[in-house]
């Protein structure tokens, strides 16, 4: 993390940028390909089984507003998503491409092939259209509901890879990561989940294409809101596996990760909020099978907004809980490996820091007033070691004054009194103690003192915090590593180096 500027965004906060890609992402991907697909080309086939043409119409309907959207909303996120990660946290997305770099080089060549048969599905529509052609295009469909599939498959284990490695921490190898504990439980969940939000979206998008008046209105409905009520207990059965194999430790988390630090003790509250949402859900389904004649379109809104709004939530929760780490057992959330920690205690971060962040203007404002020159800037020197210290271990997730910001979390706790460094300090030292979802502090005593006289001046200066992007960095020379730490460089053979990164085998 310290061999790279660091991007940081004070108003939105660097999750919050990742985590605003990375939902509608998953949104996209999950509502309108690995759940959309199958479903679309399950209308089509029985359409030709039937020789109805309504069917064939609607299902090409959907297909095309799926198309429109995952081939721009759902590409540009998918590399949003990368682009986001790279900026904010460059070691943890490092070593997830070390362990999974063959995974993600297959998944790589099935999103290519998925891409394509979006393409040739959707263009090829209303050319094979009869006989032998047309069953050529449903199994294509098939094929496409295949491969979307696939893409989520070797995705997930990724993902479950961050929240618990399993074997790999003492095996090492793709194998071991590949099929970490949490994989399959959470495939098993994450598969008729998507069946269920396509079911969904679909009908919420069937009064758009079918006319009030035409009968086929209640027969599409009914069939779609069974198609979804089929796979509503399944994503419970997977839900349930799901959390039972989360780990314990992350499951304190859920107060939190529910309803934020601020709102813990919702945690009931949002339940019972939950329960309803899915009984609210489940209700408009049955209705659009019992009398979907009688179904008005605006009720559909209920479960299209709901299921979006539950799937987005528990992505939120699937992020946090793993905290504080961001790989399980492995690295922190600052980006920080574990092993790493006994030396950089030890030394401190900024005596392995590649860059300093440099204090604009606006952010030297709210000094004591009457400090003769030399006392100001020792000051500033103390501020500005301060605010390395702070980018380098807390910018990841923390701002200065926006989104989860250190100075929000202050002011809580200390109200208006002065934060004096050495009260923030002593909390900052212990934080993981009492608030588990934090990582211990990685620096030594005096970057501590550091830390805390940055979050006093923070207390009388509002400036947003700059990231490397907008206020640039100065690279750190042996004289300014040692005008930040206090000490003299490391020499070469006092200085002990970070370890590596393991690669897979």
């Amino acid at each position: 993390m310290m061999d790279f500027p660091v991007f940081h965004l004070d108003i939105l906060g660097n999750r919050g940028l990742i985590a605003t890609i990375a939902i509608l992402h998953v949104l996209i991907n999950h509502g309108l390909a690995v759940g959309l697909m199958p479903l679309v080309a399950a209308m089509e086939w029985y359409g030709h089984k039937r020789g109805d043409a309504r069917w064939d119409k609607l299902a090409y309907r959907i297909l095309f507003f799926a198309f429109l959207i995952t081939t721009t909303v759902g590409a540009l996120t998918g590399v949003g998503i990368w682009l986001s990660v790279s900026l904010v946290n460059p070691y943890s997305i490092a070593s997830l491409i070390r362990v999974f770099f063959w995974a993600w080089f297959v998944e790589w060549l099935v999103f290519i092939t998925e891409v394509c048969l979006i393409l040739a599905y959707a263009l090829t529509w209303k050319k094979w259209t009869t006989g032998a052609a047309k069953v050529r295009h449903i199994r294509l469909g098939f094929a496409l509901a295949f491969f979307s599939w696939v893409t989520m498959a070797i995705i997930v284990s990724i993902l479950g890879f961050m929240m618990d490695p399993g074997n790999w921490l003492s095996e090492h190898t793709l194998w071991s990561g590949f099929t970490n504990p949490v994989y399959l439980p959470q495939l098993a969940f994450r598969t008729p989940l998507a069946a269920a939000m396509a079911g969904v979206i679909a009908m919420f998008l069937v009064p758009f294409f079918v006319k009030r008046d035409d009968p086929f209105r209640a027969t599409a409905l009914r069939a779609i809101a069974v198609w979804t009520l089929v796979a509503a207990p399944l994503v419970l059965a997977g839900g349930l596996w799901y959390y039972a194999v989360v780990p314990e430790a992350m499951r304190e988390n859920f107060g939190v990760a529910l309803a934020s630090l601020q709102f813990a003790e919702w945690q009931q509250k949002f339940l019972e909020i939950a329960v309803v949402t899915v009984v609210a859900i489940l209700a408009v389904v049955q209705w659009a099978i019992t009398r979907p004649q009688l179904l008005p379109r605006i009720v559909l809104i209920v479960p299209f907004v709901a299921i979006l709004w539950m799937t987005g939530h528990f992505e939120r929760v699937r992020e946090f809980v793993r905290k504080p780490y961001v790989i399980g057992s492995y690295m922190y959330a600052n980006g920080f490996r574990v092993d790493d920690y006994a030396l950089l205690q030890r030394d401190g971060v900024l005596a392995y820091a590649t860059y300093s962040n440099p204090l604009t203007d606006a952010e030297k404002a709210g000094l004591p007033d009457g400090l003769a020159a030399p006392e100001r800037a020792a000051l500033l020197t103390r501020i500005q070691a301060g605010k390395d210290v702070f980018m380098n271990t807390c910018s990841r997730c923390h701002t200065g004054h926006g989104v989860n910001s250190i100075t929000g979390h202050l002011q809580r706790m200390f109200g208006d009194q002065p934060w004096k460094s050495e009260l923030t300090a002593g909390y900052i030292e212990n934080m993981h103690e009492a608030q588990p979802f934090m990582p211990p502090f990685p620096g030594n005593a005096r970057e501590l003192e550091l830390m805390g006289a940055y979050l006093e001046h923070l207390q009388h200066n509002a400036a947003p915090i700059p990231g490397a992007q907008q206020a640039g960095v100065v690279v750190i020379t042996p004289t300014l590593r040692a005008a930040l730490t206090g000490t003299p460089p490391l020499t070469q053979a006092s200085a002990t180096p970070l370890t590596r990164e393991t690669s897979t085998r």
